[in-house]
Formats: structure tokens, sequence, C-alpha cells
């Protein structure tokens, strides 16, 4: 059975992203160990908090190489949330250097009358790339919950997998790039909807893990 490595960094809820995962079909391995994640076949990073001391954290463990190799090795790797964030090159809500896997920036957004933020409950999925293994068996405007008060903004439009509308803003929610796929919103607390997605991200690995052998 392939192994999935949740990154360890203290800096998220793990418990709810392994269960996901294993109601998917997937061993999971939680782990802070750059030996377990070169060794794993597939890599998934969540994360719920500030930009800055995910970063740090990361980095203080020795894990940001790890990562950057375990994406270019051509793995599986799904990040959630503040995990999608720390893959770009820095965010307005700090000031370290992100991992800067994905140009561009994590933003704010802006203040508008009668918008809450954080963005914070169920909303749309507006699929830009219908074919991402994502989305599979999804219907065009799923519904997946969000908690965030920044967004990601690529460089380049078109690695952005689906967008989320909030007041008048229209912005990236997921992100997929060969086997690089990450998302703002929580598939963890998704309901059928967010399981379907981590079902997807998990036939991903063993169809990967199968050909790998």
């Amino acid at each position: 059975m392939p192994i999935i490595a949740v990154v360890d960094y203290d800096m998220g809820n793990l418990h709810s992203a392994c269960k996901g995962l294993e109601k998917a079909g997937a061993t999971t391995k939680v782990t802070d160990s750059p030996i377990d994640i070169e060794q794993a076949d597939a890599v998934v990073l969540p994360g719920v908090g500030a930009f800055d001391p995910a970063v740090q954290h990361l980095r203080s463990r020795g894990l940001e190489e790890p990562i950057k190799y375990a994406i270019a090795s051509g793995k599986p790797f799904l990040g959630i949330c503040l995990g999608l964030q720390i893959l770009f090159e820095g965010s307005e809500e700090g000031i370290e250097p992100g991992l800067g896997i994905i140009p561009g920036k994590v933003r704010r957004f802006r203040s508008e009358p009668q918008i809450r933020i954080p963005h914070m409950g169920w909303n749309n999925l507006d699929l830009t790339q219908p074919n991402c293994p994502l989305w599979q068996q999804l219907s065009h405007q799923s519904q997946v919950y969000f908690v965030h008060s920044y967004y990601v903004d690529p460089i380049d439009s078109k690695i952005r997998a689906a967008t989320v509308t909030h007041g008048s803003q229209t912005v990236t929610a997921a992100i997929a790039r060969d086997n690089l796929m990450a998302v703002q919103f929580h598939p963890e607390k998704s309901s059928t909807t967010g399981l379907q997605i981590l079902s997807n991200f998990v036939a991903q690995v063993k169809a990967s893990a199968v050909v790998s052998c």
C-alpha cells in the first residue's frame, strides 16, 4: 500500500488531514523526517496559521529542500491552506521569503462593505482546469469550506485549477501543475465533496506508485 507522508511542522491539525486521507483509502505517516519524505510515495503539506512562523518552522527542521526535492522528483504532492501559500515567493502577511516553488505572492483580501475577512464558510468552486485530477466526479460549482484572510496570486495564470468569489473579488482557490496540486480550502472539512477530492488524490498516488514499480 502506498505511503503518504503528512509533513509535521507544528502548523495545523494533522489529525484532521490524516483522518480525511485515511477515509479516502490512504496509509499516512505524520513526519518531520527528510528521509520519510524522500521514501514516501506522495507528500501532503497541510497548514493553519501565519505565513512567517510556517516557513520558519519548516526551515528550522530542515524540511525546505526535502519538500522541493519531492516535488521535483515527480511524486504526487498536495498542499492544503497554508500549505498552498508557503509554496509562493512571499506574503503580504509577513516578511519571510516563501519556498519560491511557485512564482507569485500571497495577498490579503481588500476590505469591502458587507464582506467578512477572514473569508470563512462554504463557497462555490469555479473549476478553471476541469481536467485536473482532483476534480474527477465533481460538479462545476461544488461547494467547499474556506477559512482564510489571504489568497495566492500566481504570476502564471495557467496554473490556476479553480477560483472562488468573495464579495467582488475572484481569487485563486487551487493550483495544479504536473504532480503539484494545492488548495486554499480545507478538503478534510468539506464533507462529501472534500472526501471525493482526497479520494481523487489518493487514486493519483496509487496510479503513480504502480507506474514507478
